[in-house]
């Protein structure tokens, strides 16, 4: 990996540790706007790219820490929709997975638009499955299981795809994102009228994010989470 790439992965670590600890998005976006106008003006097409569609995740993450109903959705969605053509002009198909996944989640975290949400997290599953690195994968076999799980009547698809999410997840070994994983395999599970088993991984989801040192709030949410759970016993 040259030194801009390193660059590129360490501004990426920033920002995923600020989505899971620290909440502190400062130094991602300063390194990843320099790392902008360097593409720019080098013409350097894939990382222009790959910096898009970077910080239209860094808006994701900070839409999730603050309040949806005032996130910019069409800035987030424009900045994935030109990373989304480049690559597509680049024949990138890990890196269309990785746009088509990101524009998913606009339409379906902030409009709550599952009908224009599908058919990218559709063809990013089948890129991604190809060409995609494992929290790739098990992020839009995530997002496809959420799809399945809004529906009762599919919920053994959504456990099948949140399943494959988790286990990608555990196999990649990044404990930020396993609790993650876990608890919504859990949740897949108590939809599927497996109680014990998802109440089961419920609770080593809470375990594994005291342990990863994940921030208070996701911690707060999903042990609340549990509690709702073992009163319902």
């Amino acid at each position: 990996m040259g030194t801009t790439g390193q660059t590129l992965a360490d501004a990426n670590e920033a920002m995923i540790e600020a989505a899971f600890r620290t909440g502190d998005y400062d130094e991602a976006e300063r390194t990843f706007q320099g790392l902008l106008s360097r593409a720019r003006s080098d013409g350097d097409r894939a990382l222009e790219a790959a910096v898009l569609d970077r910080l239209g995740m860094l808006m994701h993450f900070r839409a999730l820490d603050g309040d949806l109903a005032q996130a910019d959705s069409d800035g987030e969605e424009a900045l994935f929709q030109q990373a989304l053509t480049i690559r597509r002009e680049l024949g990138d198909q890990a890196g269309i997975a990785e746009s088509l996944f990101g524009l998913g989640l606009v339409h379906q975290v902030l409009r709550t638009d599952w009908d224009a949400a599908m058919p990218c997290f559709t063809e990013a599953l089948d890129l991604a499955e190809a060409h995609g690195d494992l929290l790739l994968r098990s992020e839009v076999h995530r997002h496809v299981g959420f799809y399945y799980a809004s529906s009762d009547l599919q919920s053994d698809k959504a456990l099948e795809h949140l399943r494959i999410s988790h286990d990608l997840r555990a196999e990649l070994g990044d404990p930020r994102w396993i609790p993650g994983g876990t608890i919504a395999l859990g949740i897949a599970e108590l939809a599927d009228g497996l109680r014990e088993q998802g109440l089961a991984h419920v609770r080593e989801a809470v375990a594994q994010a005291q342990d990863a040192g994940l921030s208070q709030k996701r911690i707060d949410w999903m042990e609340d989470f549990q509690r709702k759970l073992e009163a319902e016993q």
